[in-house]
C-alpha cells in the first residue's frame, strides 16, 4: 500500500517542492489548505505530516508559529503520524560554525527565539512518542521561482549585467537548493524506521559567497558582471511602516557572518546523496531568468 503524506503549506517554497518529490517517489500526497480547518481530520490515515506552513512575511510569528506547532503535533498524535519539519539557521545566533547537531541554540533575534521555542516543542513531543525529523537548511534556492531572496534581490538585475550583494561579497553562506532538500526529505522519511524519535539533520546544500556566485555566472554567460551593495539604509528608513523591511533588517547579520552547515549527520544517514553543484546552479539561474 502506498504511504500517505499530508503536506501543510503545499503552495509555499519548501512545501511545493516536497509535495512533488513525494509524488515522484510514489507516495499518496494530500495537500492541506488552512481554509479546510480540520488538520487532524485531513491527517487521518497519514503516515507522515510535512509542516511547511509559515506565516507570510513573518507576520505575527510570535502568535502563529506556536499555534501551528501545537496543531501539527495534535494532528500527528491523533493519527500516529510522524512529522517532518524544514528548519533554518536562526536558532544558532552568532555561534561559531560549522553549525551542526551539537551547536548550541543561542538565538539573539526575535525570530530566532521563536524558532528555538518551536524546535523545543518538537523535541518534547518526540520524547512523548511522536517521531520528528527536522531537516535544517540555509537560504532556499529555487531557480525560476521569484519568492527566493536570491532571485528576488541578488539576481534581480542579472539581465542588466548586475548582481546585488547583501553583505560583504567574500562572505560564504549556507544555501538549500529545494529540489535536493525535498529529495532528501523523502529519503529520510522512507528510512524513518531506522531513525531516532527526534532527528536534527543539517542539510549541507551549497555554501558560496556572492563573489563565487558571480564567477560561476560569468563563466556561464561569458561576460563580466558588475556588483552593487544592497541598500540596507532604505530598509532602515522603511522599517517603521513596512513589516518585511523591519524583519529582513533583523537578519542582516546572516549576510555579514560566514557560516555553513556541518554535513556529518547527513552523510551518516544518506551517504550516497549527491546534490547540485554551483556551476550547475548557475546554468539553471541563467535559464530561469532568461539572460
Amino acid at each position: 500500500m502506498d504511504q500517505v503524506v499530508l503536506v501543510l503549506g503545499a503552495s509555499g517554497l519548501f512545501g511545493s517542492h516536497a509535495a512533488r518529490a513525494f509524488e515522484r517517489a510514489g507516495w499518496q500526497v494530500r495537500r492541506y489548505s488552512r481554509a479546510r480547518g480540520d488538520m487532524a481530520g485531513a491527517a487521518h490515515g497519514a503516515d507522515l505530516i510535512v509542516n511547511a506552513l509559515n506565516p507570510p512575511a513573518y507576520h505575527h510569528w510570535a502568535r502563529l508559529v506556536p499555534a501551528i506547532t501545537q496543531e501539527v503535533l495534535g494532528a500527528a498524535q491523533a493519527n500516529g503520524a510522524a512529522v517532518l519539519v524544514p528548519g533554518n539557521v536562526y536558532v544558532f545566533g552568532k555561534e561559531p560554525g560549522p553549525w551542526g547537531v551539537a551547536t548550541p541554540h543561542r538565538a539573539h533575534t526575535r525570530k530566532g527565539r521563536i524558532r528555538a521555542q518551536m524546535e523545543a516543542a518538537y523535541r518534547d513531543a518526540a520524547a512523548r512518542g511522536t517521531q520528528v525529523i527536522l531537516l535544517r537548511g540555509g537560504d532556499f534556492l529555487a531557480p525560476g521561482e521569484a519568492r527566493s531572496l536570491l532571485d528576488m534581490v541578488v539576481l534581480k538585475h542579472l539581465a542588466r549585467g548586475r548582481i546585488t550583494t547583501m553583505g560583504p561579497p567574500s562572505v560564504p553562506r549556507a544555501y538549500a537548493y529545494l529540489p535536493d532538500m525535498a529529495r532528501a526529505a523523502v529519503m529520510l522519511a522512507e528510512g524513518r524506521a531506522n531513525l531516532a524519535s527526534y532527528e536534527d539533520v543539517p542539510f549541507p546544500g551549497l555554501t558560496f559567497s556572492t563573489e563565487e556566485l558571480r564567477a560561476a555566472l560569468q563563466d556561464r554567460l561569458e561576460r563580466p558582471l558588475r556588483m552593487r551593495p544592497f541598500p540596507w539604509w532604505a530598509m532602515r528608513l522603511a522599517s517603521p511602516v513596512w513589516e518585511l523591511a523591519r524583519e529582513l533588517s533583523e537578519m542582516r547579520y546572516l549576510y555579514r557572518m560566514p557560516h555553513r552547515l556541518d554535513n556529518a549527520r547527513f552523510a551518516e544517514l544518506l551517504p550516497n546523496f549527491r546534490g547540485i553543484s554551483l556551476p550547475d546552479l548557475a546554468v539553471q539561474e541563467v535559464a530561469a531568468l532568461s539572460v
